[in-house]
């Protein structure tokens, strides 16, 4: 028996991917990966909460379509242009970059924060999955309303799904880029059936200008539900363009683009954001509103197409908190160095499933995206800075690293200020994060040449971080 857990416990360690090191060029991988596992990832489990909010918002038809529009192209730019290349340059996890620009008091206190918001959103995916396993076994599931676990069922349910989720993210990159690839098709055709099978239910549709009218009057007519806020265009742009704010801006997708052959496979991205992040969203507010806007995507889904509605729900709930959950356990493993990924995702994993019992972190996605984002995107404003700005304007880079600092400070003032004053700006939550980027920026940059002024590097020190 000994030798037998053994012998596990070495399989798993030799689930090794670069964790520490920079991804050498035989293990890169082609563009069939990358456009796998973002149609996988955003064609996913959240479509179904997050296209449906926006009818319980109270958005119009015109604001939706060209608001959904205008953002995700912003999204797939911040992929191309701010992630993808410095992701190709390093060949590093955001986290291990980090540790060489921020010290590793700062990378632990950002990798722990970067790891729990990520169990909380992984939380969120699985949670929606186990609301299809809640409708076959007859299981009471969450209301709008509902913060805390409303039944031992739905924690039973919920902890199941999660345990399937954190095998596959144990697995690695490979195999979750696998599972995307092989689900995703499927997926996409589910949202689009059940989107057709229900519109007749709104309104009779013989043409366009029909489903145009049946849209303005029937599904995004503009009214929000009692007590919800109404949404207009550029919530609708701005949330699509931050919806994944923390992957791109953020620079968390280092992770997989570090095995990207070339910077321009952050174009890929648009296979998740147009078919997940803009006709999936499209088709999930069709079918909330077919069922008089009730938030249950389990049950939305069963009735547009059934059984395989169903089991669309529980699969796209997999295929997006797998990669969310590896990004988790690769973000933890610098509080635990000499733990191996396995190990470090399986703790993720359990937190995760622990989290997603509480319906309230499904329930309000659009404020936990929202608020996620917006924590960690000044750290992503100190990266871009350090690896492209600092060298143009003559600051050196890696002082942290190269003093042996355990924080850089300026990165910490930079991160806490900018937060600060994001929150205390009078803006909607949804738009605090552009200003407070360019914030960031500035004081990180401001913070640099003080610190170079008054302790210059070493002329040794200053060859080695060139």
């Amino acid at each position: 028996m000994a030798n037998s857990k053994s012998t596990l416990t070495q399989r798993l360690d030799n689930l090794y991917e670069f964790d520490r090191q920079p991804v050498t060029a035989d293990k890169l991988q082609g563009p069939g990966r990358f456009i796998a596992l973002f149609a996988g990832e955003h064609v996913a489990a959240t479509e179904f909460v997050i296209g449906a909010m926006f009818v319980i918002h109270g958005v119009s038809a015109r604001d939706l379509f060209f608001g959904l529009l205008a953002g995700n192209l912003l999204a797939v730019l911040s992929w191309t242009f701010l992630v993808a290349p410095i992701a190709v340059r390093t060949r590093l996890t955001l986290y291990w970059y980090l540790r060489k620009i921020c010290g590793p008091g700062l990378t632990y206190i950002y990798n722990v924060a970067n790891a729990l918001l990520y169990c909380g959103l992984a939380g969120a995916m699985i949670s929606v999955s186990a609301t299809a396993v809640g409708l076959a076994f007859k299981i009471q599931t969450p209301t709008l309303t509902d913060v805390l676990p409303n039944s031992v069922g739905w924690v039973v349910i919920t902890l199941a799904v999660g345990g399937v989720v954190t095998l596959f993210a144990i697995l690695g990159f490979e195999k979750v880029s696998k599972f995307s690839s092989i689900c995703s098709p499927w997926l996409f055709a589910i949202f689009v059936a059940g989107a057709l099978a229900l519109l007749p239910s709104l309104g009779e549709i013989n043409s366009l200008g029909d489903f145009w009218h049946v849209a303005k009057t029937r599904i995004w007519n503009g009214v929000p539900t009692p007590g919800q806020e109404r949404f207009n265009f550029w919530h609708i742009t701005f949330f699509a363009w931050f919806a994944n704010l923390a992957m791109h801006v953020g620079l968390s997708d280092m992770a997989l683009f570090r095995y990207a052959r070339t910077w321009k496979y952050g174009l890929f991205s648009a296979f998740g954001m147009f078919p997940g992040h803009y006709l999936a969203w499209i088709c999930s507010g069709i079918m909330v509103a077919a069922v008089a806007r009730e938030m249950n995507p389990g049950m939305m889904a069963f009735t547009a197409a059934g059984v395989p509605g169903a089991l669309a729900v529980l699969i796209a709930g997999w295929t997006t908190s797998n990669p969310t959950m590896y990004r988790a356990g690769l973000a933890l493993q610098v509080v635990t160095p000499d733990w191996a990924r396995w190990r470090v995702t399986l703790v993720a994993g359990v937190v995760t499933s622990v989290v997603a019992c509480f319906p309230v972190i499904f329930m309000r996605l659009l404020d936990f995206v929202a608020l996620y984002g917006l924590i960690l995107m000044p750290i992503g404003a100190v990266v871009f800075a350090e690896h492209w700005i600092l060298p143009r304007v003559g600051l050196p880079q890696y002082r942290a690293h190269q003093r042996g600092e355990f924080i850089n400070w300026a990165a910490l003032l930079s991160w806490v200020l900018t937060l600060v004053a994001v929150f205390l700006l009078p803006l909607h939550m949804y738009f605090k994060w552009l200003p407070g980027y360019f914030i960031a920026q500035g004081l990180y940059l401001l913070f640099t040449a003080l610190d170079v002024k008054m302790r210059p590097l070493s002329g040794r020190e200053t060859a080695q971080s060139n």
